[in-house]
């Protein structure tokens, strides 16, 4: 599985990243975490506000931090 946040490295985009973490990890998912800060390619995501969550290729959540609890339905 390929987990990626996208954003400029704002406290928010960092908050994400270590949350979906420690979702991956509890929820024993073997995960590439990837920090994606690069404005042209998360522009190719079609992702206007960020953070956001890119699970496999596909933005799960944007311009939000979600809790533990949402991240993980998102990766089962």
């Amino acid at each position: 599985m390929k987990i990626e946040i996208l954003g400029m490295g704002c406290q928010k985009c960092n908050t994400l990243y270590n949350t979906a973490k420690q979702a991956a990890e509890e929820l024993g998912i073997t995960a590439d975490f990837v920090k994606v800060e690069d404005f042209k390619e998360i522009m190719k995501y079609g992702v206007m506000t960020t953070p956001a969550l890119v699970v496999d290729g596909k933005v799960k959540v944007a311009g939000k931090v979600p809790g533990k609890e949402e991240i993980k339905a998102m990766l089962r």
